[in-house]
């Protein structure tokens, strides 16, 4: 045997004996020829260990991570500048399986010299002119194991490869040269690739991997072959965050490696006033590779407190433990002249009254930022009945904490001119509250009045209320005009999102129109929610902010009123919802509850339908919109009108689609009344009433939103809230009406004659 075959057979056996173990890479150098390297075709002719790929496409059907552009074919002709370095031992480098120790750069060299087997070698300064020298810049030349990183040529342990239309590349060698840590577990055939704060696991004969526990997917299983670990070259892309290009020309694979680590900072809190505010730097910084950080860099002007006004631009840099230092970072801050305190300040219409008189007080507080203010009054009343100096604060803040307090006295003589009684009954705001004889409301004569209703069909989903699992809570079909009432509570120990999903299972398309819609919570208040609610469903009446349309394709699901799932509750939080839809073809609503990560629509088939609670209502309504008309003249004399008591004002009766049993909407919760008072005498109070408990919700006369009440709530039967009170003339007056959801019926609207206006 010559010499030339023994030194083929020595070269062989070295390279089998290093893919054995899952290394991938050492620098390309010849023995006996320094300074050279092997020109791309001859380096692919003398790997005897490269398996040919099964095409010579190695992309052919593969989307890549990054962006894919074609790239120009390179010029050899161009020179580029020659690297300098020291020059390695061949031997040493093929001996050694770590890429740290021996991804030595091929020294320039000006000639073309000839292996001794013959091999024709390119020079250094031609490589660099083919394949470039750009930072953080690694390529990959298809159907070859040769790579460069930076402009320095390595040879991998198995060449890029195509296995079923995917390409493969050896994991060890891409996750070397990108600088993360990996391991390879024998017992799960797993190799565990760690960045950062982020576990990536491979394994053997399988197309998934996983990212902290996220099962992603592969467009080709993980294989070993001949020691080394292969992986589709999207995945690995992917999972390590590397963008590339795709020269189809060249024939090369450019990755766009970043080794720089990151910095940013923030800045609280965002207003800063001029030798007040004390700032606080957030800071956030990272390596790529997980390298550690070693040095923060700040800008000379970075300051804890600013003495002066301005416009300051912050900067802020890191430096990693290899030197590498992240790409600066800067913040303006905005600096303002000092915060002033408000001033406070109020007059009123006289200096002196009578008891019992009404007093006027005019607010003239200003800010001198023109900030709202908080306004807190102490010993302000409508009168007062004991004659004497009345002294009466006012005390503002604004929004940064300073306040101010004015105060003024006033003298009360010993003449009268109103009753508390007649005051209360004669001044009192909409939405404030007076007592009245709650015991003798219920003998008050009731009004007559005209019924009729609108064809709305109302689903409500309120049982059950507390919700203990995940599923469907109402399922139902319905088109044209739909109302819903939508109440639960999540009483499992994760946090869970509410949907009301829309499907067509028409032959033709169909349009569902929002017309009006108010949602509130979560929150823990079951009244808090109703209230809201009901608050913004009569905002949309009056400005149509919810009006949209939807148009669902036939088989289509779509979640719908998705202002209900933009926020997830938490255990013990409460959603209402109330919302009038049209729908021009027949659609299946389902409303559901499943854990806030969950895809609803997916889920559907398989969830569950909740049985109801046994103490709270659900059920499909007809005519849910209730219009009173009352033509009789009402004031003259004390009456009322009661809703939801189920004798003068009888409960819809419907059916529970889920049991197809009968129902009986019990407080006519989800009912919109309409109520229209033809002749209103002059002079006279309307209130609202509670008969059956706790009250807290609003209304809506002559399209002004009045809430029930305007603090806290209507906790006993004494307690009215004025609604309305009619001048000097008979009028009209429109009330529109729907029941609180967590409150409680019946409840009365009561009319009582005012007392003279004196002078």
């Amino acid at each position: 045997m010559n010499f030339k075959k023994l030194t083929l057979v020595a070269a062989l056996a070295v390279t089998q004996a290093a893919a054995a173990v899952p290394a991938y890479a050492v620098p390309v150098s010849t023995a006996g020829v320094t300074g050279t390297v092997v020109s791309t075709a001859q380096a692919a002719q003398t790997s005897e260990a490269v398996v040919q790929p099964e095409s010579t496409d190695p992309l052919p059907s593969e989307v890549p991570a990054g962006t894919v552009t074609p790239t120009a074919t390179p010029n050899p002709g161009v020179t580029a500048e020659p690297a300098a370095s020291a020059e390695p031992s061949a031997s040493a480098a093929a001996a050694s399986p770590d890429p740290a120790a021996t991804a030595t750069p091929v020294p320039a060299e000006t000639a073309a010299p000839a292996a001794t087997d013959g091999t024709v070698i390119q020079p250094q300064n031609t490589v660099n002119a083919v394949y470039g020298t750009a930072a953080n810049q690694l390529i990959l030349l298809m159907n070859s194991r040769q790579m460069y990183k930076n402009g320095t040529p390595y040879l991998a342990n198995q060449p890029m490869a195509v296995k079923n239309g995917v390409s493969y590349v050896s994991i060890r060698a891409m996750v070397e040269m990108v600088g993360v840590s990996y391991t390879y577990e024998a017992k799960t055939k797993e190799v565990v690739v760690t960045k950062g704060s982020s576990v990536m696991r491979f394994k053997t004969d399988s197309k998934i991997y996983t990212v902290n526990g996220s099962q992603k997917t592969m467009k080709g299983p993980a294989y070993q072959f001949k020691g080394t670990f292969m992986v589709p070259l999207t995945s690995i892309t992917a999972a390590l965050n590397i963008p590339y290009t795709v020269d189809n020309v060249g024939k090369r694979v450019i990755l766009t490696l970043n080794t720089k680590p990151t910095a940013i900072f923030s800045v609280q809190p965002t207003e800063i006033f001029a030798g007040q505010t004390y700032i606080n730097y957030t800071t956030s910084s990272s390596s790529p590779n997980g390298t550690p950080i070693v040095e923060e860099r700040w800008s000379d002007n970075k300051q804890d407190i600013y003495d002066q006004p301005g416009y300051y631009t912050v900067t802020y840099s890191v430096v990693d433990a290899n030197g590498q230092v992240s790409d600066p970072y800067s913040v303006t801050i905005k600096v303002v002249q000092p915060n002033q305190p408000p001033v406070a300040n109020f007059t009123t219409n006289k200096e002196e009254y009578k008891m019992g008189e009404p007093i006027t007080l005019t607010d003239l507080s200003y800010d001198p930022e023109n900030e709202e203010l908080t306004a807190e009054w102490t010993n302000r009343a409508l009168a007062f009945f004991n004659p004497g100096p009345v002294s009466i604060q006012l005390k503002v803040t604004d929004k940064h904490g300073l306040s101010s307090t004015f105060e003024k006295t006033i003298n009360i003589t010993s003449e009268q001119l109103y009753t508390q009684d007649e005051v209360a009954k004669l001044f009192t705001m909409p939405g404030d509250v007076i007592s009245m004889d709650g015991g003798m409301i219920p003998g008050l004569p009731n009004l007559t009045y005209n019924l009729s209703s609108e064809n709305y069909k109302l689903i409500r989903s309120n049982s059950p209320e507390t919700v203990n699992q995940e599923g469907v809570l109402y399922r139902e079909s319905s088109v044209g005009n739909t109302r819903f009432l939508v109440h639960h509570l999540n009483n499992m120990s994760t946090r869970q999102k509410l949907y009301v999903i829309a499907t067509n299972n028409n032959l033709y398309p169909t349009t569902i129109t929002t017309q009006y819609s108010g949602i509130a919570g979560p929150v823990t208040s079951p009244e808090y929610t109703g209230k809201i609610s009901i608050q913004k469903y009569y905002n949309s009446m009056l400005t149509n902010e919810k009006y949209s349309t939807i148009t669902l394709q036939p088989g289509e699901s779509r979640a719908i009123l998705t202002d209900i799932n933009k926020i997830a509750m938490k255990p013990g939080e409460v959603l209402s919802l109330s919302a009038d839809l049209f729908s021009d073809l027949t659609v299946d609503y389902n409303v559901v509850m499943v854990e806030e990560s969950k895809d609803p629509i997916a889920l559907l088939p398989t969830l569950p339908v909740l049985d109801r609670d046994g103490v709270h209502n659900r059920g499909t309504y007809p005519d849910s919109t209730r219009i009173i008309t009352v033509n009789d003249v009402v004031g003259t004399t004390q009456a009322k009108l009661i809703l939801g008591d189920n004798k003068n004002d009888l409960n819809l009766v419907g059916i529970d689609p889920m049991t197809g049993t009968e129902a009986s909407n019990a407080g006519n919760f989800g009912v919109l009344y309409k109520i229209r008072f033809e002749h209103v005498a002059a002079n006279t109070l309307i209130t609202f009433n509670p008969r059956g408990g706790n009250y807290l919700g609003s209304l809506m006369v002559n399209n002004t939103i009045v809430n029930l009440p305007n603090k806290g709530s209507l906790s006993s039967s004494d307690m009215n809230a004025v609604v309305y009170r009619s001048g000097s003339y008979d009028s009209s007056v429109e009330i529109v009406f729907s029941v609180a959801s967590g409150s409680n019926l019946p409840v009365n609207f009561v009319f009582t004659p005012l007392p003279a206006l004196k002078q």
